[in-house]
């Protein structure tokens, strides 16, 4: 199907960004969709589960049988440096794998219940980055650059697709029990030079205020004729600006925080979830981590039933072997405590998530991503942790357009290098966007005399994955 206008024809009709999102409202969800993406998509909203700190591919999702028997011994192919460079012996995973559903799919034991999901689950084991450091990781996996100044991913896709719901922003961080940003910073989800209204807003879904001052301090129609008010003197200032995106977006936050107002509370707010529903997510858990990540992944599947493009999940703290609050899965010591807790923390609520969606007719139209900044070493750091490896791991997908219960690419027989067909960041977002409705490489913005793109000058559609 072709599309009447694409990105930038509209765009250039409505004169400035500000008109445009104005058409975006008038528009409404399904024509929105519609009217933006290239092809019929699969999917219409993308829940995003970062695993940040580089959780180890050789303990989660891909075994590796032969490093028992390299066990203590020092690696018999060559090591490339390492981001500490204090390399041990082969170390074999702690854990057991057992096959789980129709595909015989092999899942470490620390994921029993996302195990039993394994017939929903594309399991990339050849993913790949050019970074092995986290704040760049972070980078380059957001935004597909290892630095700060490029739009995150979910700000393409809302920048792609506009928002379905005028009383909710588009893309939507989600924090609980002192969940942090990951290394890098909040500006992992900013909008770089896309307009500023599609940067990511944190929503911090256990606190009485989950946005700061989202509780009206003043009658609506007062707040109304305030907002009138400072809106006359803002679009002033805007024209004599000459249309700058921020002046843009601040204008529009005005009034998608006096809608919130009343949307947030109540997509806060779970007494209308029934105990059934909350148990499968693990929010009556007694660990307050796995209770702090159930309640983010509850709160995905409604933002989702809200027309909400893009959500990101943030894990919470175990620290256990230098993990910490930015990074709860980098073991560098004690990998086998750190990981189990890590697993533990959101086996239950992911795989509650995904039979949740599945169980309302949602999975079929919801991308679910699991994944880190890269993965981690066959060999020991010190006498119990692994050091960082960008040279091959392990991410899956589920849901909209994903063929479950596939295995694609591996890694070598020590799960070091990647060994079958290759992957790397561009082609994981490329796939996305695919099964978003838009093609990677006509979503573009006018930046600084280039065409810039989340998957830069790279990436193919991983179609065997595709359902």
């Amino acid at each position: 199907m072709k599309h009447i206008l694409n990105r930038r024809e509209m765009l250039t009709r409505c004169s400035s960004g500000f008109g445009f999102m104005a058409l975006q409202g008038m528009l409404g969800s399904q024509t929105t969709l519609a009217a933006q993406t290239h092809f019929k998509p699969k999917a219409k909203s993308v829940i995003f589960c970062y695993m940040s700190g580089g959780a180890s591919h050789i303990d989660t999702f891909d075994p590796k049988p032969l490093l028992s028997k390299y066990a203590g011994k020092p690696m018999p192919v060559k090591i490339e440096r390492t981001q500490f460079n204090k390399n041990g012996n082969v170390y074999p995973s702690p854990f057991e794998f057992k096959k789980w559903g129709q595909c015989g799919m092999p899942v470490s034991s620390i994921f029993p219940k996302v195990g039993e999901m394994a017939d929903d689950l594309a399991v990339v084991r050849s993913m790949t980055s050019k970074v092995n450091e986290h704040a760049q990781g972070n980078y380059a996996f957001h935004s597909g650059f290892p630095f700060m100044g490029h739009p995150s991913a979910g700000a393409w896709v809302s920048y792609g697709l506009g928002s379905a719901n005028e009383n909710l922003p588009s893309f939507v961080v989600l924090n609980s029990a002192g969940s942090v940003a990951p290394h890098g910073g909040v500006g992992l989800y900013g909008s770089g030079y896309l307009p500023a209204a599609h940067q990511g807003s944190i929503l911090q879904v256990d606190k009485p205020e989950p946005v700061r001052n989202v509780k009206p301090r003043e009658s609506l129609l007062a707040q109304r004729s305030r907002l009138g008010l400072i809106k006359g003197f803002d679009n002033d200032f805007l024209n004599k600006t000459g249309g700058n995106t921020e002046i843009e977006a601040a204008i529009k936050n005005h009034e998608t925080a006096y809608r919130m107002q009343s949307a947030v509370p109540e997509l806060c707010d779970l007494t209308g979830e029934s105990k059934a529903t909350q148990k499968l997510y693990g929010i009556d858990s007694t660990d307050k981590q796995t209770a702090g990540y159930a309640r983010q992944c509850l709160l995905a599947r409604r933002l989702v039933e809200r027309g909400v493009r893009f959500i990101e999940l943030s894990c919470i703290n175990e620290g256990i072997g230098a993990g910490n609050a930015a990074n709860p899965w980098d073991q560098h010591g004690a990998l086998e405590k750190g990981h189990a807790a890590m697993a533990h923390q959101v086996d239950q609520p992911i795989a509650g998530l995904l039979k949740d969606l599945k169980a309302k007719g949602l999975l079929d139209e919801t991308l679910v991503i699991w994944a880190g900044e890269f993965g981690r070493t066959p060999f020991s750091q010190g006498s119990n942790g692994r050091d960082h490896n960008p040279h091959g791991y392990s991410i899956w997908m589920a849901g909209g357009g994903i063929q479950g219960g596939t295995l694609y690419g591996q890694t070598d027989e020590f799960g070091y290098h990647v060994a079958e067909n290759k992957c790397d960041i561009y082609d994981l977002w490329a796939t996305v966007l695919h099964l978003l409705g838009l093609d990677h490489e006509n979503l573009t913005y006018r930046h600084g005399g280039r065409d810039l793109r989340l998957t830069d000058v790279h990436g193919r559609v991983l179609t065997p994955i595709l359902a």
